[in-house]
């Protein structure tokens, strides 16, 4: 059994370093060394073919972290995650990637990535799915991760995919929002990150401008650099965007961007007058309107 542990340990470490990210879940750990017993001739170290299970797992794990391979993450649960022995320590984002499979870098972070921002947050602005659908999505992801062996990995009672509770990573504190579903993303593999694709980028400015520098700096962002992603606009917010996102878009695009667009006119169908038509939702009413978009222009200090 000592030889077998020891074999298969070798194997799974590397393995690991093979997966050429510098983080690692128990989750993955478990799931990599299911790979190692149930193939073990296709893998660079032999172990003696059978089912891993629980006992087996804990015996690997504790023999890679009392070999340095294994180094726990500061500031989440026990066991919940490693970095491993000689990989650069990761960026934040990375790290809160690794973390939560299903997060990503939004709101002013994400412009601060796409260079559409030259603020730098001192807080890491993350989106990342509802507690509910968070499970739904983490049953589905184990699924395809394990295909037909997925109900004798759970029998074995190994790691599953988690959430792992964070609000600090690489000495950044979090702000996370909850959705309730996966969101708009892009992954940049070569840096292990996922980050809100730049229309989302666009319209998380118009829905929540308070997590994106406030509206003046949205405003700005938006003259400076609507003209050059005005498809991406466009099509974000035919596609996703509300009633009042479409209205305060247009009247933005034209009044403070100068961009006139057939896609524009047909959104101004969607002004009506009613309490929530206010360019800035969070403060009082101005004394300027917008006929056209039937809009209390109430961020005197931002207008044209």
């Amino acid at each position: 059994m000592e030889r077998e542990r020891i074999r298969a340990s070798a194997a799974l470490a590397e393995l690991l370093g093979a997966r050429g990210e510098p983080v690692v879940t128990r989750y993955a750990l478990a799931t990599v060394a299911w790979r190692i017993y149930a193939e073990p001739d296709q893998l660079p170290s032999r172990v003696r073919q059978r089912q891993l299970d629980r006992p087996a797992f804990l015996r690997l794990e504790s023999e890679l972290i009392r070999q340095g391979m294994l180094r726990p993450v500061p500031g989440v649960a026990q066991h919940a995650a490693y970095t491993l022995l000689g990989a650069p320590a990761p960026a934040p984002g990375t790290l809160a990637c690794a973390l939560d499979p299903f997060c990503y870098l939004s709101h002013l972070s994400a412009m601060e990535f796409h260079g559409l921002s030259d603020r730098m947050p001192e807080l890491l602005y993350l989106s990342s799915p509802a507690p509910a659908p968070w499970r739904s999505f983490a049953m589905a992801q184990m699924q395809r991760d394990l295909g037909q062996a997925y109900a004798d990995f759970v029998q074995a009672s190994l790691p599953g995919l988690q959430r792992i509770r964070f609000t600090r990573v690489a000495g950044h504190p979090i702000h996370l929002f909850r959705s309730l579903h996966l969101g708009a993303f892009r992954h940049f593999k070569q840096q292990h990150l996922r980050v809100a694709t730049l229309g989302r980028t666009f319209l998380n400015m118009l829905q929540e401008p308070g997590l994106c520098g406030g509206l003046d700096h949205v405003l700005a962002v938006f003259r400076e650099h609507a003209a050059a992603h005005a498809r991406l606009i466009f099509d974000e917010l035919d596609q996703h965007g509300r009633s009042i996102d479409k209205v305060r878009a247009g009247w933005i695009l034209e009044e403070v961007c100068g961009i006139h667009d057939a896609r524009i006119d047909a959104w101004s169908a969607c002004a009506q007058r009613g309490g929530s038509q206010r360019l800035d939702a969070t403060a009082e009413y101005g004394p300027r309107f917008s006929e056209r978009w039937k809009l209390s222009l109430n961020v005197p200090l931002a207008l044209p």
